[in-house]
C-alpha cells in the first residue's frame, strides 16, 4: 500500500528559478539573478493562477530581482572617489 499522498509537484523551471534565485543572493548574482527572473517568468506564464508552479515562479522572479538589488548595493558601496575598488 502506498500511504503517501502526492501533492502537486513543481515544474522543473520553477525549481530552477528558486534555486538560482537563492544561490544568486550569495554567488554570481549578475548571472543567476536574470536567469532566475527569466525562468520564473516562463513558469508563471505557462501555469494558471493559484498553482504551486506559478507561485514558485513568482517567488523566483522576486528572488532574481533581490539578486540584482544586492549586486547594486555591493557596487555602490564599493565606489570610492569615482572608481570601483573591490577587494577579495
Amino acid at each position: 500500500m502506498n500511504f503517501v499522498k502526492r501533492v502537486g509537484s513543481l515544474d522543473d523551471r520553477a525549481v530552477g528559478s528558486l534555486a538560482l534565485g537563492v544561490a544568486g543572493l550569495f554567488f554570481f548574482n549578475v548571472v543567476f539573478g536574470p536567469t532566475a527572473i527569466a525562468l520564473g517568468a516562463i513558469t508563471a506564464h505557462r501555469h494558471g493562477s493559484g498553482t504551486p508552479s506559478r507561485n514558485a515562479g513568482l517567488i523566483g522572479i522576486a528572488l532574481g530581482v533581490a539578486d540584482l538589488i544586492v549586486l547594486a548595493v555591493l557596487i555602490t558601496t564599493q565606489i570610492r572617489h569615482g572608481s570601483l575598488v573591490w577587494h577579495v
